[in-house]
């Protein structure tokens, strides 16, 4: 990397990488440079070479962003199949880092006979990401069970934090600006882990009952307004498999949108500002949208 000394960092580095294979939309343009650390300590001195103007993006699974189409000028964080060690701490407490995934972290739990996060088997995203937005489904909440976080800033800096570091919210989580999650240590409750098990295959069953699952999207893209459904509302005018270009409000699931083969970050900002719009303009409320834009797309 120009500018920057690579010497003695064991990670995988490329440069003008295609995001569209790292998100879950099949959407975005190249990141400049993308990064894949070893592991903690590798990521530390990775960050404390990096200039201190240089853009940061951290991307898991990509289930909660859309990138622009012309790409991301800086440097993404690729934590995804690398930070996602996975370990027991005491009788009740679980260890993440945060590029381990919500599913797999469920299943983890229920191995060791620890329930209260069977929900997180149906978050299509790393725990990073979890984190960052207080996902839930199904009336579970990730926050509920945070003991801890570490976090990590743009100079390689590391800090403990508690959950009265944070103000959490539904969908929403606002902590100390420019940190970013590293890990987390759940505090869990020992149960039924055979009964955890059967709640997880009732929940992933129910997940593709009703959602696309086997399409390009990004999870659920709009909050649920209060005392109402953001489905419901898309569903009500008329909106269930309307597409502008590749992108298509999901006949199956009002809230979800799909590539269906070709479709332009573009395309699929242009659809979620209609959707927007037209319940609006209809309802007198506006939808807003879970997904994080990122680097300027329209709308």
């Amino acid at each position: 990397m120009k500018g920057l000394d690579m010497n003695g960092l064991r990670g995988e580095l490329r440069l003008d990488e295609p995001l569209a294979g790292h998100t879950t939309w099949r959407v975005g343009g190249p990141a400049r440079r993308f990064y894949r650390p070893a592991d903690v300590e590798d990521l530390v001195r990775f960050l404390s070479r990096l200039d201190e103007g240089e853009p940061l993006l951290w991307l898991g699974l990509g289930s909660n962003v859309l990138i622009a189409d012309r790409g991301f000028e800086g440097t993404v964080i690729h934590t995804q199949g690398c930070l996602s060690r996975l370990e027991r701490r005491g009788d009740t407490g679980i260890h993440a880092e945060a590029g381990t995934s919500c599913a797999k972290l469920a299943r983890f739990a229920a191995r060791l006979d620890l329930v209260g996060v069977e929900f997180l088997a149906g978050i299509p995203g790393t725990m990073g990401g979890a984190l960052a937005m207080n996902a839930g489904a199904w009336g579970g909440e990730t926050w509920s069970s945070v003991l801890s976080v570490r976090t990590i800033d743009r100079h390689g800096r590391i800090r403990e934090r508690g959950p009265e570091d944070f103000r959490i919210g539904y969908r929403e989580v606002r902590g100390p600006e420019g940190e970013w999650f590293l890990d987390v240590d759940l505090q869990l409750a020992p149960g039924d882990g055979e009964a955890a098990m059967a709640r997880i295959r009732e929940l992933l069953e129910r997940r593709s009952a009703t959602q696309p699952t086997g399409l390009p999207s990004c999870g659920s893209v709009f909050r649920n307004p209060p005392g109402d459904h953001a489905a419901r509302l898309i569903e009500s005018q008329g909106l269930k498999g309307y597409s502008i270009g590749g992108a298509q409000v999901s006949p199956k699931h009002a809230n979800f949108i799909i590539n269906t083969g070709g479709a332009t970050s573009s395309d699929i900002a242009g659809l979620i500002a209609h959707v927007q719009d037209m319940v609006e303009s209809r309802t007198g409320i506006r939808l807003v949208p879970e997904v994080r834009r990122i680097a300027g797309d329209p709308a």
